[in-house]
């Protein structure tokens, strides 16, 4: 767990004037998630990664990492248990790969075959053949094949706590989506407590499980990323994470989430009561369920007119459904794929948890609720934002 108290720091200029790069910062983030720290150019974010592990030195308020205040650590001791990764990379030319990778587990006085065990665990962990590459050079790989060396050498030592500074920025989109989704993997295994800097939005909804807006050095938004989007503190908030904010919320938003209450029948149901239900409901069909109650196809409202029998007589199969975690914009895909207005929601046991609509999601969209809402209904901010406001 990292916790900032009133991180401030200050820089004096050549006229004397005193600059506030980061101004009282507060915000606590949870053992095992990770936080994108967003903002334009100069908001401080990146200053204030760099206090968490010493690189840069606080004027002022406190770090602590897992309770413990890094400003009573010695520096060296404090960034061997802190991973770090920077956009340049920053691979040693004249290493190998694995070299790279150990750096710090043998400054730590891991041995050989530790080493390169851990090298060749976390090789394979983004898809890097350990016999083909472990004993290459920098030179010799691509640049989205470097970039994720950066990314597990800061991992090699199993740090607690991982510093990432704009780690995807420099890699070109197709290898930066499949790098993201390799850390992302990485990330539900490892289950590390991640900072991350970076200027992308649609970066951090993806990979975020809080996301801290920065505007001249004062933290202005700290929320579950849904909840940034569905009510952004202030208009600056609202403009950087765009016009198409709500589009943005489909990757956000499971089904299970915009998913309704609908009536379910057995197969064995008459066709006059089935009738009689979807009518009363102004509903064109009715889903069907087996005898153990797990759902199996629907009725619909003009099959159901027909004369006699029973609703199992008349089963439609599904053309496909939704699971409940899956989000809104693979929902809406499958919709349009299918042609279809509605999907059942069914969960991995065949258990029916009801339907989503175009109109449900519509509606969960603009009915101000959200996923994840911290306390206090929205923004987080520091005392001394508030105290401005």
């Amino acid at each position: 767990m990292i916790e900032l108290q009133g991180l401030t720091k200050t820089f004096r200029q050549k006229d004397g004037t005193e600059v506030h790069a980061v101004n009282a910062v507060d915000m606590k983030v949870e053992e095992g998630e990770i936080c994108v720290f967003l903002g334009p150019s100069g908001c401080g974010k990146t200053t204030t990664l760099k206090m968490i592990n010493r690189l840069i030195t606080p004027s002022g308020g406190r770090v602590l990492v897992n309770g413990e205040d890094t400003a009573q650590v010695d520096e060296v001791t404090l960034r061997r248990h802190i991973g770090y990764v920077i956009q340049q990379i920053g691979l040693f030319p004249n290493m190998t790969i694995e070299e790279n990778i150990t750096v710090v587990p043998r400054l730590l006085g891991w041995d050989r075959k530790r080493c390169r065990e851990r090298a060749r665990e976390l090789m394979s962990m983004v898809a890097l053949d350990p016999n083909r590459y472990l004993t290459r050079y920098p030179r010799e790989l691509s640049g989205g094949q470097q970039q994720r060396i950066g990314v597990i050498r800061a991992l090699a030592a199993d740090p607690p706590v991982l510093l990432m500074d704009e780690p995807f920025g420099a890699v070109d989109p197709i290898n930066r989506e499949s790098i993201q989704n390799e850390f992302f993997q990485m990330q539900r295994q490892l289950k590390k407590t991640v900072i991350m800097v970076s200027h992308d939005i649609d970066e951090a909804i993806k990979l975020a499980d809080k996301v801290a807006v920065f505007r001249g050095g004062r933290l202005v938004q700290f929320d579950h990323p849904d909840t940034l989007l569905a009510h952004p503190a202030d208009d600056f908030v609202s403009a950087f994470t765009g016009q198409d904010s709500t589009l943005k919320r489909l990757l956000l938003v499971r089904a299970g989430d915009a998913a309704t209450p609908a009536r379910t029948v057995p197969t064995h149901t008459s066709l006059e009561r089935a009738l009689a239900l979807m009518d009363d409901a102004d509903a064109r069909y009715l889903t069907l369920t087996d005898a153990g109650g797990r759902a199996i196809g629907y009725l619909r409202r003009r099959d159901a007119r027909a004369a006699g029998g029973v609703a199992g007589d008349w089963l439609k199969a599904f053309s496909t459904t939704a699971a409940p975690d899956e989000n809104l914009r693979v929902v809406l895909s499958r919709m349009y794929e299918f042609n279809a207005s509605w999907l059942p929601v069914i969960d991995a046991d065949g258990a029916y948890l009801g339907e989503v609509t175009q109109d449900s999601i519509a509606e969960y969209l603009s009915s101000g609720r959200s996923r994840g809402r911290l306390p206090n209904a929205g923004a987080i901010v520091s005392p001394a934002v508030a105290a401005a406001a």
